[in-house]
Order: structure tokens, then sequence, then C-alpha cells
């Protein structure tokens, strides 16, 4: 067999420890992961570890990115299954089913997502960009449905200075001008989308809904109407 280079070991290695880490993260939660802890099961001295990750901070925004890309590549998958790309109905349908399976076979990296911060850490710029792969998705059908002058499916309230202003940042992250009626309900099927997730993932829905999967499709087919594209 041919030997593995310095390179393809250092690759190996650094999956084994994020791989491990993610164990960990659903054993014990992010606050608490140990890059000792990590290192001993992989079957390396402590020391060696911090070659391949200085800090818990580092290996945590390595478990950000590998799984904000995962869900992104579930999305975009899903997105990008719809044949008939004026059918929003359909191409959103398919991307937030895609987020709620995602979430629900990987609810522990979701809460490292979505949940709440882990005390004294803070994301890197470097996350940004996966994580703008799940928004992104959003975004390219509420310009979609702009360019195809889609109405809004329930009355709109006229969007004050205050809220057009508060949305520069959504305005620089379009390719195209939308509306600020119609981003601020795509604002809102978004939140509710990742609200929705939250409560059932973290037990706030235990009693109440009986069936998670009907009531979200129900959900969803109300977000299809409001945003005017079913």
């Amino acid at each position: 067999m041919t030997p593995r280079s310095r390179a393809e070991n250092r690759i190996e290695t650094t999956r084994a420890i994020q791989q491990t880490g993610r164990r960990h993260l659903a054993e014990v939660g992010p606050a608490a992961l140990s890059l000792r802890a990590i290192a001993r099961e992989v079957g390396m001295v402590s020391s060696a570890v911090y070659r391949y990750f200085p800090s818990r901070d580092d290996l945590l925004t390595a478990l950000i990115v590998e799984s904000y890309d995962e869900l992104g590549d579930a999305v975009e998958a899903a997105d990008g299954s719809v044949p008939d790309r004026d059918d929003l109905a359909g191409r959103f349908r398919a991307v937030v089913h895609a987020i709620h399976d995602w979430a629900r076979a990987n609810p522990h990296e979701y809460a490292l997502l979505y949940g709440s911060p882990v005390p004294g850490y803070a994301a890197p710029e470097t996350t940004v960009p996966s994580a703008a792969r799940v928004t992104g998705a959003f975004l390219r059908l509420a310009q979609a449905a702009e360019e195809t002058d889609r109405p809004l499916g329930a009355p709109a309230r006229t969007v004050a200075t205050a809220e057009h202003d508060a949305l520069a940042g959504v305005r620089e992250a379009l390719d195209s001008p939308v509306a600020d009626e119609r981003t601020v309900r795509w604002l809102m099927a978004w939140s509710t989308v990742f609200g929705h997730l939250s409560l059932e993932l973290f037990g706030h829905m235990y009693r109440g809904v009986l069936d998670y999967d009907a009531h979200f499709a129900h959900v969803v087919d109300q977000l299809v109407a409001d945003l005017g594209i079913g």
C-alpha cells in the first residue's frame, strides 16, 4: 500500500477530532466541550490535539462551519431538485422541509447553530459565508417572487422609515431589489420556520401539538399562502 502523505494524515486526524467533537457535543454540550477529553478518545496526547485546534473555541468554530455547510448542502440540494424553477411554492416547501429534516436528524448541531449562545464564545466572521447559505435560499426565493410580481397573499402594512432603515443589511445581501413589504413577509417566514423548529426540538410543543409533522406541513402551507407563491 502507498503510505499516506503528511497532508492526508492531517486531514484524517482533523476529521477524527471533529467527529469525536460532535459526539461529545451531544453528550456534554458545547460549553463543556474539552479538547483533552477528545484527544484521549482519539488516542492522542493532549498536547498534540492543540496542533490541530489551538483552543476549544477553534474546534467550536470548525463544528459550526461544518454544520452550517451540511445544512446548506441539504437546502441547496432540495431547492435544486425542483425542476420547474418558477414553482416557487414547490421550491419553498422543499427548502423548509430539508431544514426540518436536517434539524431533527442533527438536534445537537441545530442547537449549536440556533440555540442559546455558548458562554464565553463569539463566532468569528469566518462562520458567516456558511451561515449565509441557508438564509440565501430564502432571499433567492424572495427575489424570484419580486421579479415575477407575485402579490402577497395577505394585506401588508406600509413599511415605515424606521423599518426601512432597519432592513438595510438585508438589502445589501440581495442581488436584485425586493420591496420592503415583501422583504418583511419573507423575514417573517424565515423566523417562523426556525422558531417552529426551536419550539419543537427543545420540547416546548410537548402535549400541545400531538402530530409535529402534520402541524409543520400546515404551517408551511400557510406560509406559502401568506407569501403569495402558492
